[in-house]
Parts: structure tokens; C-alpha cells; sequence
């Protein structure tokens, strides 16, 4: 979601649905109090009290992502701002530019220099503390490992500071003043005069191979200026990349955290099959069975190699964390893909020859059997808090939905 209120917006109504089901679980679980003293089963009552006592909140801190900022550090403190009000407790930031925004794994992404997305950190701890919040959390992303573009080139006052750093990245040619054309930029550096690409779209390309040495700085950069974690987008899941970068980062931040995108953009089995045939090539094994090129197909399944891929999806998380320093996996779009998966098998059975058998088997049974509370879509819906306040408002005359003819009792 882009638009510049809708997050703020889900961000609120997530919130209310939260509490909406604290308030489900409390009164089905006061009612059950109820009815069990009212029964005299005090061993019953004492259980639910407990429970009732250690209750833990669905109430969670939420992140809000707020891409580039949408427009300047202005722009950026007005957004953040809003996010905040609305609960958010953590605003993450990239440092793409904002009116060439990209998906962090589709190509085209454009970065700018670190002065302009220092600023833009700036305006998220102003909005923080402007609204008396001393502990929120920055999250800074960095998207350079791949971007190979810039809108601009940075500000550099002297050799050596960040402007200097940033241009040293741009892919460049020395040229002479002869060499000079109409309109062309040029750099200044150790009195050679160096002209960056331009490309005919008015970008200037970085040099093939600096990606890491981009993320490094970007992240150094961030911590020092007002930043609490990091986030680098990577173009595949693999722990050994991340943790070189980290181990570069924790050189100056000793004590830095990183957030991974455990991202569906990715296709997990072929980079993993890929990982464990690489290791086998290492460790000198006969890999003459696999094609690397097609480890997708289902003949691999199961494999040494499959085997040997899905135990290290399996422990992703576990070794990100310990050699890497991901402080914090998140995944993206996981209900999207589910929920596209689900109803896709369900059409090809509901539609086919199972008809609604498509829908107990697969769907409402499982509900049932997994103890899932949306299967009674009525009372998470809020059915059954509304009875009680019918009842506490009319008493006996009260026209309650949770009567005998309820088909949601069937669920009982």
C-alpha cells in the first residue's frame, strides 16, 4: 500500500481488530467463569481464573514501512508523524528516491546520497520526539546492493568526507578538457578530471561490483546518525553474503542489529539446492546426478540434495541470527500467498468433481480438528460480546443472536 494515508489508516484498524479479539477471548472466557460458579465447579472456576490471570494481550507493537519517504525530509516528518499517531512504534526508511521508487527485488532502483537520506532519518526522530516518544525505533534500509543508479551526484567539500565516498562509487572515465562535450559533468579528484556515465535517462550508474561496499557505508552511516537497526535488501537468501557485510558493519557498530526481509520474492528451494550443490562441488562429492541449472524439478525431491537444502531453510533463521546478526526476520506477503494457494485448490475442487466436499475436507474440517476460533466466524465477528451487551442493556426483553437456532452451535 502507497498512498500516503493508507497505511496509517490499516495501522489504526489493525489495532482495533487486536483489541477486538482481547475482548472475544475475555468474554468467552468470563462467561465460562460465569457458568462454572454457577454450576458450583470450583476446580473448573479456579482454571479459568488462571487463565484469565496470565491472559496475554494480541496487542503488538507494529512497524510501519514507509518506503522513501514519499517526497522530502518535510514530506518524511509529516508521514512519520501520522504512522505514529496511529500506534505505529517503528518506522522503517530506505534510501531509495522517492519519485523513482522500486520493490526492493525488482531491477531499476535508484539511491541517493547519504546527506538526503540522513535527513530523512532526522525527520522520523523528530516526529518521534515531537510527540513524546523518546524510545521509538529506526529502522534504515538500504537497497544499494541492487541499485546501480543515482539521481545525483552528493555534495563533497573535501577529499574523504561521505560526499567524497558516495562519488567514488560512480562508474567514470578520465577525460581531458578536450575530451569535454556540451553539457557534460565532470569530478574534480586528485587533480584528474573524471566524467561519471550518465545514462540517456539522466542517471548515473555506479561501477559493477560495489554493491556491498555501498550497503556497508550506507549502514555505518545510518547507525551514526540516528538509526537503531538495519535493513539490507539482498538479491537471494544466503547467510554467508549477509554476514560479510555485517562483519564489516559490526567493525565500526560493534553492537549492530539487522533486520532480513525472509522475502517470497525469492525462490527458496532453487537457491538452496543451488547452496547445498555448490557445497557438494566443495566438499569434492559426485554431483553428476544433478543439472544445477534445473534443481527446481520435482525428480530432486527426494534427494541427499533436496534433503540437504530444506534443512538449511529449516535453520535459516536460527543461523542468520547467530552468524549474521538478524535481529529481526520478517516476512512479506506470507497471507497473500497462502490465502492465492488456498483458494486456488479449493476452486479446482469446489468447481471439479468434489463440489463442497472441496470445502469440509480441505477447509472447515481442518478448522475444526486445529481448534481454529475463525470457524465460528460469527463470534470473531463479535456476536457474542454484542448478546452481552444486549443483555446488560435490556435484560430478558434483550433479542440475542446466540440463541438455540444459532447454526454456530453446531461448533461446539
Amino acid at each position: 500500500m502507497h498512498e500516503k494515508t493508507s497505511v496509517s489508516g490499516l495501522i489504526e484498524e489493525l489495532y482495533t481488530f487486536l483489541r477486538q479479539a482481547d475482548a472475544r477471548e475475555l468474554d468467552l472466557l468470563f462467561t465460562a467463569l460465569d457458568a462454572a460458579r454457577a454450576a458450583g465447579d470450583k476446580v473448573k472456576a479456579d482454571e479459568i481464573q488462571a487463565q484469565i490471570d496470565g491472559y496475554e494481550t494480541h496487542v503488538v507493537p507494529i512497524i510501519a514501512d514507509i518506503d522513501a519517504g514519499f517526497g522530502n525530509p518535510e514530506a518524511t516528518y509529516l508521514l512519520a508523524k501520522k504512522m505514529i499517531e496511529a500506534g505505529a512504534c517503528c518506522i522503517q526508511i530506505e534510501n531509495q528516491v522517492s519519485d523513482e521508487k522500486q520493490c526492493g527485488h525488482q531491477d531499476g532502483k535508484v539511491t541517493v546520497p547519504h546527506a538526503d537520506f540522513l535527513a530523512k532519518i532526522n525527520a522520523v526522530r523528530y516526529a518521534f520526539l515531537e510527540l513524546g516518544i523518546d524510545n521509538g525505533v529506526i529502522v534504515a534500509r538500504t537497497d544499494s546492493l541492487g541499485a546501480g543508479l543515482t539521481k545525483q551526484i552528493a555534495v563533497t567539500n573535501q577529499p574523504g568526507d561521505l560526499g567524497d565516498q558516495y562519488n567514488s562509487f560512480l562508474d567514470c572515465e578520465e577525460v581531458s578538457p578536450a575530451d569535454l562535450k556540451n553539457g557534460d559533468v565532470v569530478l574534480n579528484r586528485e587533480g584528474k578530471l573524471l566524467r561519471p556515465k550518465r545514462l540517456p535517462s539522466n542517471l548515473f550508474q555506479f561501477r559493477a561490483g560495489t554493491g556491498e561496499a555501498r550497503c556497508v557505508l550506507d549502514s555505518i552511516t545510518s547507525l551514526q546518525n540516528g538509526a537503531d537497526m538495519l535493513w539490507i535488501e539482498t538479491e537471494k537468501p544466503h547467510v554467508g553474503q549477509i554476514a560479510e557485510m555485517v562483519d564489516e558493519i559490526r567493525k565500526v557498530i560493534p553492537n549492530a542489529k539487522l533486520v532480513y526481509n525472509n522475502s517470497p520474492s525469492f525462490n527458496w528451494t532453487l537457491n538452496f539446492r543451488q547452496q547445498a550443490y555448490d557445497a557438494f562441488v566443495a566438499e569434492g562429492k559426485d554431483v553428476s546426478a544433478y543439472d544445477r541449472a534445473k534443481l527446481m524439478s520435482v525428480e530432486y525431491d527426494e534427494t541427499e540434495l533436496a534433503q540437504v537444502a530444506d534443512e538449511r531453510i529449516r535453520t535459516f533463521q536460527r543461523d542468520g541470527s547467530a552468524r549474521a546478526g538478524i535481529f529481526h526476520h520478517l516476512i512479506t506477503l506470507p497471507t497473500y500467498h497462502t490465502a492465492a494457494l488456498s483458494t486456488d485448490n479449493l476452486a479446482k475442487g469446489y468447481f471439479a468433481d468434489q463440489g463442497m466436499l472441496a470445502y469440509v475436507k480441505g477447509v472447515q474440517r481442518q478448522e475444526i480438528r486445529q481448534g481454529i476460533a475463525c470457524v465460528k466466524h460469527q463470534n470473531m465477528s463479535g456476536s457474542d460480546i454484542g448478546d452481552a451487551h444486549k443483555e446488560y442493556f435490556a435484560g430478558e426483553a434483550a433479542l440475542k443472536a446466540g440463541g438455540k437456532d444459532n447454526t454456530m452451535n453446531q461448533f461446539s
